[in-house]
């Protein structure tokens, strides 16, 4: 990948270490804090009109910022009331200097607080929270909540993790969130995104030469992320050099699936496609498809025999073709071949009861595309995990990418690697849209692009083409709207 760090997303370890090597680079905890708080306030005057507010301060450098925030708001004309979270004198390090600059009032941090109308600025409790939030802090989440009120959250909203974007006891919902150098996992991953409201990264002056020594392995999915990789048409180039991929066609009854994935992978670029179809429904697919190619294939005999032919480079085991052992054979034949697969549906379920067994056959460039039923099935033991530790325990152990898909589908490599995707709206969730997605990250792969890539850029796709139609989309519609999705890459691949 390249250009990863502009869409690098740090965990709250992570987070601390860019704090810590921006101080020893020179630059002092406090002008870190009065610069994301100054950032807090301007961000605030941009959303909102000046009025009442109530910034509710915890006792840590969250609430440090609030203090901040509250002063540069009230030098431009807010109205503040300013909440404190156990005793002034408790503060510590940059928080207590902080406070030290602000001339205004303080009172306890209490539900009293909140007035119908008001603004709140929400830093109590940054994105490092690790215990479920009670007591006082919980009870003026509910009252805020309860009241209606418009919220800026000061990092991520209090009480979620930053992490996981898991919601420890009760949670901050947020119209905007004011993040610092770089987002959190919870920033995307269920259900912190969906409470963090608007996500705006300030930038307070943390050089970008600290992630250097950070590393990180986490990132949001975006084109810069495998726009160097996405394939490119040579002017010499005819459609055997963009790969010819092959989709196990499903029974007569259940066609449907089979014809979705096949026009994905052709619609975003596979040169060739066939569709390996049981005699019984070679007629109805012969029928159906135009473009692609059907080929009658017998069982796990004949896709051997389809797959002596080395152009044929890449296979879609799964949507329609049933579970059992016919499939499990089907997959043992191409990976025989040495051919990079793509196992979605029912290809996965085959092997639940006996994930080894799949394991033993795949590598890195195979590539599993569970919704959540499926991944519990090749992945019982990890059901307590957040989604990110899941994808990227389930990836190591398989040995291969897994796209663990939903509305913050994670992508993750055996190395460590993996993405989160933010651009899928509601109106994916439809049936067959899963199948135009196995046939995106076929296609890809067929082309050449690296597994996890075509993974992380037919995920960005699917969404794309989603957010094309809009609202009313039906799988059908997916891969039509990839030329108007061609078109807004342009900018990144040429």
């Amino acid at each position: 990948m390249t250009g990863l760090m502009d869409h690098a997303l740090l965990g709250n370890a992570e987070m601390y270490e860019a704090d810590r090597l921006a101080i020893a680079g020179g630059i002092p905890g406090i002008d870190l804090m009065e610069r994301a708080g100054l950032a807090c306030a301007l961000a605030i005057a941009r959303r909102w009109r000046t009025g009442r507010v109530s910034v509710l301060c915890g006792p840590g450098n969250n609430g440090g910022d609030g203090f901040v925030i509250a002063r540069h708001l009230a030098a431009r004309g807010w109205q503040v009331r300013l909440g404190l979270l156990g005793a002034r004198d408790a503060l510590r390090g940059d928080a207590a200097l902080a406070a030290a600059l602000w001339d205004g009032p303080v009172v306890g941090l209490s539900p009293a607080l909140i007035r119908p109308g008001d603004l709140i600025v929400d830093a109590m409790f940054g994105a490092g929270l690790t215990r479920p939030l009670e007591g006082v802090a919980l009870a003026v989440i509910r009252a805020v909540r309860a009241g209606g009120n418009p919220v800026c959250a000061v990092d991520v909203p209090s009480g979620v993790h930053g992490d996981t974007g898991a919601v420890l006891g009760g949670a901050m919902q947020a119209e905007l969130t004011v993040t610092f150098f770089r987002r959190k996992p919870g920033h995307l991953l269920l259900p912190g995104r969906s409470l963090c409201g608007a996500v705006h990264t300030a930038d307070i002056g943390t050089p970008d030469a600290v992630l250097e020594s950070i590393a990180p392995k986490t990132f949001a999915n975006a084109p810069g992320l495998w726009a160097a990789q996405f394939p490119r048409r040579a002017q010499d180039g005819h459609k055997y050099t963009h790969g010819h991929a092959v989709v196990a066609g499903g029974g007569l009854a259940v066609t449907g699936a089979t014809r979705l994935a096949a026009y994905g992978a052709l619609r975003i670029g596979a040169g060739l496609v066939t569709v390996a179809a049981p005699p019984d429904a070679l007629s109805t697919y012969a029928a159906s498809l135009t473009a692609v190619m059907n080929r009658k294939a017998d069982g796990a005999a004949g896709l051997d025999a389809m797959l002596a032919d080395e152009r044929l480079n890449v296979v879609l085991l799964g949507p329609g073709l049933g579970v059992g052992e016919a499939t499990r054979d089907k997959v043992a034949v191409a990976r025989k071949h040495g051919r990079p697969v793509v196992l979605d549906a029912d290809g996965l379920t085959s092997y639940a009861g006996a994930p080894r067994d799949l394991f033993k056959l795949i590598d890195e460039n195979c590539i599993l595309t569970p919704h959540e039923g499926e991944f519990l099935r090749l992945f019982p033991d990890l059901r307590p995990a957040d989604k990110l530790t899941r994808a990227r325990a389930a990836a190591q152990r398989a040995g291969a990418v897994i796209v663990h898909k939903g509305a913050d589908t994670v992508i993750a490599a055996p190395d460590g690697r993996a993405a989160i995707n933010e651009n899928a709206p509601p109106w994916l969730a439809t049936a067959g849209s899963g199948d135009v997605l196995a046939g995106f990250v076929l296609g890809l792969l067929a082309q050449g692009m690296p597994a996890l890539e075509a993974a992380c850029a037919a995920v960005w796709c699917h969404g794309a083409c989603a957010n094309v139609v809009g609202r009313g989309l039906i799988a059908e519609d997916l891969a039509p709207a990839m030329p108007a999705v061609f078109r807004q890459l342009a900018a990144h691949i040429g």
